[in-house]
């Protein structure tokens, strides 16, 4: 599913906003507070059990009342945009220019994460993120360029792309990501 996603750091930043300490979420995922340590600093990934329970847990929905707003102007909007959870690049909401360069139903891919068809250049610009404070702070914008992911259900063309991360109404942070280019 998200074998290659690095889900510490997402952890690491739900506990700070949500306001966890570790050791609470240690008794949560039935791990000792030091295991919970080395997974947000990168210094082990966790086994394929303890992925799970943890994408269960800081994976946004977007079906709260809250997020209505932000859903509408995404699925209204003329600029080939699309909000996925930060954390595990699930797909929250579409726009119909975005949904229009699709082979799939948009709808079909609501819940399902994107990361599989994430371009080297997306790839690149996720595992720099941490390093650029964007697991740190609420609120994050980056502009990077990519190129194309092969992919004909979902393709990503060259070209200049904005993330920027939105809190959602659950507590978890969406990511809103734009072609700008």
């Amino acid at each position: 599913m998200l074998h290659d996603l690095p889900v510490g750091r997402a952890l690491r930043r739900f506990r700070r906003l949500n306001a966890v300490k570790q050791g609470h979420l240690a008794e949560l995922l039935a791990v000792s507070q030091a295991t919970v340590s080395r997974w947000e600093s990168g210094a082990q990934e966790p086994d394929e059990v303890h992925r799970e329970r943890i994408v269960a847990l800081i994976a946004a929905q977007a079906d709260h009342r809250g997020d209505a707003a932000l859903k509408r102007l995404v699925e209204t909007s003329s600029m080939p945009v699309h909000l996925v959870c930060d954390a595990t690049h699930q797909l929250l909401a579409v726009s119909p220019p975005r949904a229009a360069t699709w082979r799939v139903e948009a709808g079909e891919m609501l819940g399902t994460s994107l990361w599989r068809f994430a371009s080297p250049g997306v790839v690149a610009a996720q595992a720099a993120l941490a390093y650029g404070g964007w697991f740190e702070r609420p609120y994050q914008q980056l502009r990077f360029e990519t190129g194309s992911n092969g992919h004909d259900d979902i393709p990503i063309l060259p070209g200049l792309l904005q993330w920027e991360t939105v809190p959602l109404s659950d507590g978890r942070t969406g990511r809103l990501a734009t072609t700008v280019g």
